[in-house]
């Protein structure tokens, strides 16, 4: 559906909604005071550290640090995309999401059909491949290959695998009649054209595997060469369908027969997932021949909170699971677990299992090595850290690496990791960590570690009860003074003092703000208040920006009288400021 959905009906939805009905129909929630509480769901223990406010209309577990309101909930537990947590949420309440009407909607319409034709066409596109599999002039040599694989026709119809004829034209000849189908199948990648303006079938003489997006549409596809010259695998190139650093081959065959897996296996190929799928394994997705990206981590993480790398053991596989390790640590908070398996070479998922069998697969996985371990494995490659100068360049290498991972828990076990296995002094270590700015410090960690300013303190006050921007006037010249994050603090007190909102609603009108996860910080962060005490604190530090707003201006003043700029008008504004400014002082 074309449009984006209203904020407005996005605010109202959450002021309608109960997170603590929307919890407890996943997670049931016992009464714990004025709160509610239950063992969190994103992270494994044995005693409850999730809260759910309804006060708030807000979750927060002090264990792995997950918080957000209902949408963000529904995001994190079900897996959903922002939109479709929207449409979940709408659902309960059997209302309509509605659309908002974009700036030019003919242009808006003809984009939405433009998708929809191109769906259409991928999709006859895989009925055709499909089609050849079982009616082409090679289809017994073709099948016979799957089933010396050993896939049952029942698999094959299941991940919708076919055939692409040995010949130049023919999907061509089938969809590419006119100038504009044969243009739409050239900006799909389905043909390609020569310099002499010929065109031709992009896949020929491979087994097809169809790319399903999360909706379950075919968005591309990847061929198989059975024998021959040519590479092992051919995937579908970018095209405004198909975007292969988002798409994950077999998610949604995997999400129709398990939604939220104990585990997901990112493997190479597609034969892998479909072999590991039949042998009873519905957890495996391929990454469709590049390094897993940050995307497609994002999605399993959401998805699962275990996710095993299963790649060769050569130096391509190796480097295929750094690139992926990178990719995950900003995601890698409290809860979630990243492993790695190098199988031995010649072998791969499909081998073992069609081999060994399910367990012995599923045995293996039990043994992948946790992250922390690979972390210093891959680094020490090249390193002589015998030596103070190896020591030195592993400690400068990894310690960048370790400050964007998103967990002070595994933040912590690498440090010191750091200290017991390689002689480094706890000093060393600690030093460099503890010193860093708070923009790129964990977000968990103490308050002794990163103490509030002035300024994030009175915006956490205004986030957690923002029913204070009701009661107070803030003058908008606070605004204008030097201090880091003023305008974040003004700006959350102008969407606080329109109308009465709750922590969830604030949060929700920061969401596609580059200052979301700070905003979502200082909604959690511990103030040691009590609740009749955030009025006195907050009317405190008004009082405080309020005289520094008091000298700024008068020293701006006072600047221009010492340049020779006194005029009269300006030496009585000088003369009030520092009147109104003695008048501030406690007496």
């Amino acid at each position: 559906m074309a449009g984006l959905i209203p904020k407005s009906f996005i605010h109202d939805l959450l002021e309608r909604a109960d997170i603590v009905e929307v919890v407890d129909s996943r997670v049931p929630l016992k009464k714990a005071g004025k709160n509610h509480q239950a063992c969190c769901p994103f992270h494994n223990e044995k005693s409850p550290s999730f809260t759910v406010s309804q006060d708030k209309q807000f979750y927060h577990c002090f264990g792995c640090g997950a918080h957000g309101n209902a949408i963000d909930f529904l995001m994190e537990f079900d897996g959903l995309q922002f939109p479709d947590a929207v449409e979940e949420l709408a659902g309960l309440f059997g209302v309509q999401v509605p659309r908002e009407e974009p700036e030019n909607p003919q242009a808006a319409q003809k984009k939405q059909q433009q998708t929809q034709d191109d769906v259409a066409i991928m999709n006859q596109a895989a009925r055709f491949y499909q089609h050849q599999l079982k009616h082409h002039a090679s289809s017994e040599q073709v099948i016979g290959y799957l089933k010396k694989r050993g896939l049952s026709g029942e698999t094959v119809k299941r991940f919708q695998i076919g055939y692409a004829p040995d010949d130049w034209d023919s999907l061509l000849k089938t969809f590419g009649q006119g100038a504009k189908q044969r243009q739409q199948l050239l900006e799909l990648k389905l043909i390609n054209r020569n310099d002499k303006g010929r065109h031709y079938d992009f896949f020929r003489d491979r087994v097809m595997f169809p790319i399903h997006d999360r909706r379950g549409r075919v968005v591309g596809f990847g061929g198989r060469i059975i024998e021959g010259d040519g590479p092992k695998y051919l995937n579908s190139p970018e095209t405004r369908l198909f975007h292969k650093g988002s798409e994950l081959y077999g998610y949604w065959h995997m999400q129709q027969a398990v939604r939220r897996p104990d585990q997901v296996v990112v493997v190479e190929g597609y034969m892998d997932v479909v072999a590991l799928s039949q042998a009873g394994i519905d957890y495996a997705v391929a990454s469709l021949g590049t390094a897993t990206t940050t995307e497609q981590l994002q999605r399993l993480f959401r998805t699962s909170p275990r996710v095993v790398c299963c790649y060769d053991g050569d130096r391509a596989g190796r480097d295929a699971a750094w690139r992926a390790l990178e990719n995950a640590l900003p995601l890698l908070k409290d809860g979630l677990d990243m492993a790695f398996l190098f199988l031995p070479e010649g072998e791969d998922p499909d081998s073992v299992v069609r081999d060994k069998g399910k367990e012995a697969f599923e045995q293996a996985l039990t043994q992948a090595k946790p992250f922390t371990e690979y972390f210093f494995e891959h680094l020490q490659e090249g390193i002589d850290v015998s030596t103070d100068a190896g020591r030195s360049q592993l400690l400068s290498t990894a310690k960048p690496l370790i400050e964007k991972i998103a967990s002070g828990y595994y933040q912590s076990a690498l440090l010191e990791k750091l200290t017991r296995q390689f002689g480094f002094l706890p000093e060393q270590v600690e030093k460099s960590y503890f010193s860093r700015s708070s923009g790129n410090g964990n977000k968990y960690q103490s308050q002794e570690k990163s103490r509030l300013g002035v300024v994030e303190r009175a915006t956490a006050i205004l986030i957690q009860k923002p029913s204070l921007a009701l009661d107070y006037y803030v003058s908008s010249e606070i605004n204008n003074l030097k201090l880091k994050d003023i305008k974040i603090f003004t700006a959350v007190y102008r969407q606080c003092s329109k109308r009465e909102l709750n922590t969830a609603q604030v949060l929700e009108g920061w969401r596609e703000s580059s200052r979301f996860e700070l905003i979502k910080e200082l909604s959690t962060r511990e103030l040691h208040l009590e609740d009749e005490h955030f009025s006195k604190e907050f009317e405190g530090i008004l009082l405080y920006l309020t005289d520094m707003c008091i000298e700024q201006k008068a020293n701006s003043i006072l600047e221009e009288i010492n340049k020779g700029n006194a005029s009269k008008e300006l030496l009585e504004e000088y003369q009030s400021l520092l009147a109104l400014k003695k008048k501030q002082q406690p007496k």
